[in-house]
């Protein structure tokens, strides 16, 4: 797989707030998603492998709204307009980021009369990419994460108890769950001080395998009933900042769990043996 010419917006961001936790939009907004039609913008390249599997995974799984696809020349056209909603991958960037790191979140907004992308509300988002890393460190990840929008957006309307505080807690008290499913780590992505199976024994005292990103792929698409973490760091590009830590079940694409390092010599970027640490520990 290639990277992608992508058609994403540069959204810059003074501070983290908006992508450091997870979104919860309000009760009106939310409403008015739910009448909309979710525009699917596609990449800029016909023959991108984004477009296949984005296809593929919202005609499979997305099931909450009505749902066109577009390209990307045609979102000007449609965004001003309240009766869509929109499915991109934003480029962000942070102000005070003195490494300048570039990443791709998969977003969710609001149409309306709103005076530039920036402004329009988010309904859900989710970190995919750094940006410039090619396709094949993520793309097999994307029907999972499609599910989880979905999921959340279903979960927020669910429980109006859920808010910008407490969001992280009602996905991460479920960690015990996963303790009777088998965590695949990819090998690739395991760090010093857990990357071998007696030192992750210490750390998870659940059924876990070490695999290659080849093997989670497939155990990915042939549906099997596993865990797994969504690792988005540099993947050996030259600005590293943050790395991002998200732990999905495949079946279901529940979520667990979600934190972020910033990569330097002592966290590198991947999964931490404090990573393991927090999700082997019982509630």
């Amino acid at each position: 797989m290639k990277k992608r010419i992508l058609f994403a917006f540069g959204l810059i961001f003074s501070g983290f707030v908006a992508f450091s936790q997870i979104t919860v939009p309000d009760r009106e907004n939310l409403d008015k998603f739910f009448k909309t039609t979710l525009m699917v913008v596609y990449d800029d390249n016909p023959m991108s492998d984004y477009n296949f599997k984005i296809k593929e995974a919202i005609e499979k799984y997305w099931k909450i709204t009505p749902y066109k696809f577009i390209k990307p020349s045609e979102l000007e056209k449609y965004r001003k307009d309240p009766k869509y909603s929109f499915l991109t991958v934003d480029r962000v960037f942070f102000e005070k980021d003195k490494t300048k790191a570039q990443y791709e979140f998969f977003s969710v907004s609001l149409g309306g009369n709103y005076r530039t992308f920036k402004d329009m509300p988010q309904i859900a988002n989710i970190p995919l990419s750094y940006y410039g890393v090619d396709e094949e460190t993520y793309a097999y990840k994307i029907p999972v994460l499609i599910k989880f929008l979905q999921n959340h957006i279903l979960n927020v309307k669910k429980h109006p108890e859920i808010n910008k505080i407490n969001v992280k807690s009602f996905y991460t008290k479920q960690i015990p769950q996963i303790h009777n499913k088998t965590l695949y780590l990819a090998k690739e992505e395991l760090t010093p001080g857990c990357d071998s199976e007696k030192e992750i024994k210490k750390l998870y005292p659940y059924p876990f395998k070490i695999v290659s990103r080849d093997e989670l792929e497939q155990a990915i698409d042939e549906g099997k009933d596993i865990v797994f973490f969504h690792k988005v760091g540099p993947e050996g590009t030259k600005r590293k900042a943050r790395c991002w830590k998200v732990v999905f079940d495949n079946l279901n694409a529940n979520m667990y769990y979600f934190d972020y390092h910033m990569i330097d010599k002592k966290h590198p970027d991947g999964i931490l043996p404090s990573d393991l640490k927090k999700l082997g520990k019982k509630k």
